[in-house]
């Protein structure tokens, strides 16, 4: 097939390592364009990252000659070599918000990891097998920004993706009405390693900045509903957190806590919802998507965040010790691989969502 050019604006840092190197052998998609600060314009993608490549993974041989552009300085050009772009840029909220709102202008779709247009009402913030009805509101923003091609799309954040797919399932189907969940995540979800970070080996820190406010409030759009032009919030169930950074390299884990209206479903009513539940991005057999979206596993000692987080491809998510507690209906833990499935993985497989409907095409 003709693969759809791609550039990835803010290709240096770590999440954009991530798409750089998904982007490497992609059936769909060709990375021609790799966009970051104004100190790394003019330098080959391995002069500017190299020292800093921070994944397992070798960068890309496809990648390493690309001559890196200015993100903001060079827009136009940038635009004109793509069909669309992936944004992973390291920058203020309100300058990221603009860049975006720039390059959908310029007609270049951007599908971004950002938080900046996380809350815009007409920015859909998808999860393929969550809420893929959302990309039906791309004409109502378009009409608003005057494009013909540009839009935005986000996905959300990365910690959503330890917990919020197993509540999806059990949300319409038991009547979920409230979660308690503590997550413990990986200090690459700030950009770290522990080479960059020797304060987090053997060390806990309880407080990571916005990401509670978050964990509570984004569900709430995931699940929300299109609403003349804009995406309104649901307001059901209530869900309130607590987010811990452990010293783990990768791999975001959630304890949960939930509880439902009426009579409650029994355990293995849960477990056989979780393993029979489907979203679009397995209908479209996406080339990212997990073949099994949610894996339950029975052995009280799994997930564990080293063995389980690279789950066919650190795209599905890890469910274990499901068990009744005592002050709400049951418990489980769950795991994600955050820069994977929770950020440029989940990216990539957007934008897989996006091309397979229709809203990204060839210029």
């Amino acid at each position: 097939m003709n693969k759809l050019k791609v550039g990835v604006i803010g290709g240096t840092g770590m999440v954009g390592q991530r798409f750089v190197s998904l982007l490497a052998e992609h059936p769909w998609f060709e990375l021609t364009a790799i966009a970051a600060s104004s100190r790394s314009a003019g330098k080959t993608y391995e002069e500017a990252a190299g020292s800093r490549w921070a994944l397992e993974v070798p960068m890309p041989e496809k990648a390493k000659g690309i001559v890196v552009q200015s993100a903001t300085d060079d827009k136009e050009a940038i635009a004109s070599q793509v069909d669309f772009v992936f944004s992973a840029v390291d920058m203020q909220k309100d300058e990221i918000k603009a860049l975006e709102e720039a390059y959908a202008k310029l007609e270049c779709p951007v599908v971004s990891n950002n938080s900046a247009h996380r809350w815009t009402p007409d920015v859909p913030m998808v999860v393929p097998e969550i809420n893929p009805g959302h990309l039906e509101i791309i004409p109502a923003q378009r009409k608003r920004l005057g494009t013909k091609r540009g839009f935005i799309a986000v996905k959300s954040n990365c910690s959503l993706q330890s917990y919020v797919p197993a509540l999806h399932p059990l949300k319409d189907e038991f009547g979920l009405t409230e979660a308690l969940v503590c997550t413990y995540q990986a200090i690459s979800g700030a950009g770290k390693t522990f080479e960059t970070w020797p304060e987090m080996v053997d060390n806990v820190i309880p407080y990571i900045g916005g990401e509670e406010e978050k964990s509570e409030q984004e569900p709430m759009k995931l699940w929300g509903t299109i609403q003349d032009g804009k995406i309104v919030n649901t307001d059901t169930p209530n869900i309130t957190s607590q987010c811990l950074r452990v010293p783990v390299s990768d791999g975001h884990m959630a304890a949960v806590f939930m509880s439902f209206a009426g009579e409650k479903p029994s355990i293995e009513e849960i477990k056989e919802t979780w393993a029979n539940y489907k979203g679009r991005a397995q209908e479209l057999e996406l080339p990212s998507a997990p073949k099994q979206f949610l894996h339950y596993f029975e052995d009280p000692n799994y997930p564990q965040t080293k063995l389980q987080r690279d789950l066919e491809g650190g795209m599905a998510i890890s469910l274990g010790r499901l068990r009744e507690d005592t002050q709400y209906d049951y418990k489980f833990v769950g795991l994600s691989h955050n820069t994977l499935r929770g950020a440029a993985g989940g990216g990539v497989l957007l934008a897989e969502l996006l091309a397979a409907e229709g809203y990204l095409i060839h210029k």
